[in-house]
């Protein structure tokens, strides 16, 4: 047969391409089967639950500190008791909000207005704080004689906000019933999205909860709750509605629904004005929350909550004994079992106070809302303790306005009509004001007092117990798991106890060669211990390079993440149910990857092969800040690299959008420090900072970095070490030797 050059070319191409694609599978099915070997864990019976165990340790933890809570709560008996807690209740409250803003001028004014057959709806704009406007609906009875009762309505998270079709069912028929009913736009709903953007004509994100997390971020690395915001828009409206000449101030209800039950419970315990409560399908127990839910968005959760002792019956009795309804539904995600426990602990103490006839609950047999059971419940409770009757009248027919219908501005947004603050402005002032003065070292020893006054804040805040200053190796209990042959070195694979409950998966990089005790580096990636331990990769090369590497995954990272459904929470916010349980209950996740990081050095400085006088760490992406606390906490790393980290806390409270931040909050951090004071405690051992990102995940501007870490610099040169703190950024496509060749040395 003859064949063509041209058929002979084609043909040769095919055979290469086949062998291509064959060398090609060849090493795809190489590289999975390293994955595979470097992510041990998936076939041990031992651990199956492994990614659980984040948090069923936090939820443990949180259940240690509720025993403790109703051990006390048992021991109440008179009413001095429960006066005392109502007052510690408050007080804890307050704190953990930040304390309230100062009371500005509402500037309210009536912008239209409704007119019903038998009652007015006025459209209101007032500012709960100075240039801080909240859109509300006041709903007025023409029938009866006035002043009539009020009743505050704070929103749940349906769509239209203060306009959804059974918000309206409750107003209109609380007007018709002889109340005056005030509802408001809630942060990040209706008029008041505080993340307002133009092109989209809507929020940069598509629910209000992602909306109040990512604003809770903000508000908890300045020491204050999202709730500070909410609860003040609450308490100025109760400002207005009590100046309405319409309304007796000494006659004031609240009531709501979900979010809106979160606000009337919130209200009620903060608020001696409001004399009747009625929250709908909020009230549960922290218990139950943890066994089914979990925590909710920023709004709901208020650290350290637990590590205060409190739980949703103290919400309760904080109002006692003025008259109180539960309201609830048995298919509610809010436990029902839960609501069931705070009302009989309630009840109890109602009872001591002599008036358990003030506290009620009515149970629904259906789902989340404020069904008709509840709303019509609702009304025969106001009616009995505002007006002295039962109301049993059925609930009117009513005619739903649309949203627009509702504005309180002509556009709709208030972010387009009438601009003023934001709560990422108002937190972007405060963080300002409440910065400690940095610094200024004419002296050695201001230095070290701040270096020590650092390190002591840094302790406190992230709930670090281990002693930073340990110079020894305490024994670790480990197991092996065998060990992976490669060119050059060995991988023991290992899993070490950092602290009862928690189990850390490791890989122990040893390179082959001469005896003696070489450098080691304990390596944490935030995508887990085998994220850069492919051949070739950078723990090989410093491997190569005569270190002896730990890499671990720290609880909640690699192997030990619990995966998630990819919805808008775990988008931006990772292990947001672990890390804010770990927040309530007072012990940041920080601190506690931290002490992985510390128990990892307590490993290596008790091998053989390693040389305890030169241990370093290297921190990458998520990996970085726990590892950049655990190095200023352990005087045993020499030496520190952070590739990829957070430029600054701060950075978050600047920028209004982030992803990835959530588990690395302490809260109140900015009243102490930020990340670059950590990097100047560090002084003067060795730290290079290496691509450092914003709140996006992004690389920072060079120069952006270099102005936040002036301070930094200025300590290295102090202690007379300048050069040891290196920000620079990695070249595209340069090797980790490359990068790190200088920094892998000891001099």
């Amino acid at each position: 047969m003859q064949v063509s050059k041209d058929g002979m070319g084609t043909m040769r191409n095919k055979f290469l391409i086949l062998v291509c694609c064959a060398v090609l599978l060849q090493s795809a099915t190489s590289y999975s089967q390293t994955a595979e070997e470097l992510n041990f864990l998936k076939g041990l019976t031992d651990f199956q639950q492994i990614r659980a165990m984040l948090p069923t340790y936090v939820n443990g933890r949180a259940a240690v500190l509720l025993r403790e809570r109703s051990a006390e709560i048992e021991r109440i008996s008179t009413k001095q008791d429960i006066e005392k807690r109502r007052a510690y209740t408050r007080e804890k409250m307050i704190q953990a909000l930040g304390g309230f803003p100062e009371r500005t001028p509402l500037n309210a004014r009536t912008v239209a207005v409704l007119d019903r057959e038998d009652y007015r709806i006025e459209k209101v704009i007032f500012e709960s704080q100075s240039r801080f406007y909240v859109t509300a609906n006041l709903y007025v009875p023409k029938k009866g004689t006035a002043p009539y009762p009020g009743i505050l309505f704070p929103l749940g998270h349906e769509e239209g906000a203060k306009a959804h079709s059974v918000w309206q069912q409750v107003l209109v028929s609380l007007a018709r019933k002889g109340f005056v009913a005030l509802a408001w736009d809630t942060l990040g709903q209706g008029e008041r999205v505080q993340l307002y953007d133009p092109d989209f004509g809507a929020s940069k994100v598509v629910h209000s909860t992602t909306e109040h997390t990512l604003m809770g971020i903000q508000c908890l690395l300045i020491g204050d709750s999202l709730a500070r915001y909410t609860i003040w828009d609450g308490m100025r409206a109760l400002d207005y509605l009590v100046s309405r000449p319409e309304v007796d101030a000494t006659r004031i209800g609240c009531t709501g629904n979900s979010g809106g039950g979160t606000h009337t419970a919130y209200l009620s315990a903060l608020d001696d004005r409001i004399r009747v409560a009625a929250p709908s399908c909020f009230i549960t127990s922290w218990r139950r929350l943890l066994e089914t839910i979990g925590p909710q968005d920023a709004e709901q959760c208020l650290p350290p909550w637990l590590e205060s002792g409190l739980d949703h019956p103290d919400l309760v009795n904080a109002f006692a004994p003025k008259p109180y309804l539960m309201l609830s539904a048995v298919r509610d995600f809010f436990s029902i079992t839960g609501a069931r426990e705070t009302y009989s602990e309630a009840k109890r103490l109602y009872g001591v106070l002599g008036a358990p006839e003030k506290l009620s609950m009515v149970e629904a047999d259906d789902g989340h809302g404020y069904t008709k059971p509840r709303r019509l419940a609702a009304y025969r409770w106001f009616g009995r303790w505002l007006k002295g009757v039962d109301d049993a009248e059925p609930e009117p027919e009513v005619t739903i306005a649309s949203e627009s219908d509702l504005w309180c501005t002509q556009t709709g947004q208030v972010a387009t009509e009438l601009g003023g603050e934001t709560v990422v402005t108002l937190n972007q002032k405060r963080v300002e004001r409440l910065l400690p003065k940095r610094a200024d070292w004419s002296s050695q020893a201001q230095l070290d007092s701040y270096r020590k006054e650092i390190q002591k804040e840094a302790r406190r805040l992230s709930g670090m117990a281990a002693p930073g200053e340990s110079t020894g190796a305490r024994t670790v209990p480990m197991s092996s798991f065998g060990v992976i042959e490669r060119t050059g070195y060995r991988i023991e694979k290992l899993i070490y106890e950092s602290e009862p409950g928690i189990k850390v998966p490791a890989l122990l990089f040893v390179p082959k060669g001469p005896e003696g005790r070489k450098p080691a580096v304990i390596y944490v990636h935030g995508r887990g211990k085998a994220a850069d331990a492919g051949a070739g990769g950078d723990v090989e090369q410093l491997v190569r390079s005569g270190h002896v590497v730990l890499s671990i995954d720290v609880r909640g990272m690699g192997e030990t993440r619990l995966l998630g459904d990819g919805d808008d929470f775990f988008r931006y916010f990772g292990a947001y149910e672990s890390a804010m349980t770990a927040l309530l209950t007072g012990n940041p996740l920080v601190g506690m990857r931290a002490l992985d990081i510390q128990r990892g050095v307590d490993l290596l400085s008790g091998r053989n092969e390693v040389d305890p006088q030169r241990i370093s760490a290297f921190g990458k992406e998520k990996g970085a800040v726990p590892t950049l606390f655990a190095a200023l906490l352990d005087t045993r790393i020499k030496k520190l690299a952070l590739e990829g980290m957070l430029v600054s806390y701060q950075s978050a409270v600047r920028q209004k959008i982030h992803r990835g931040l959530f588990e690395d909050v302490i809260v109140g951090v900015l009243k102490s420090f930020d990340l670059p004071d950590l990097v100047a405690a560090m002084s003067p051992r060795p730290v290079w900072i290496v691509d450092a990102t914003d709140p996006l995940g992004h690389h920072a501007e060079e120069h952006d970095v270099q102005t936040q870490y002036a301070v930094a610099q200025g300590s290295f040169r102090r202690a007379s070490v300048e050069g040891s703190l290196k920000i620079t950024p990695r070249r595209t496509g340069a090797s980790f030797t490359d990068t790190y060749n200088e920094w892998m040395k000891y001099k």
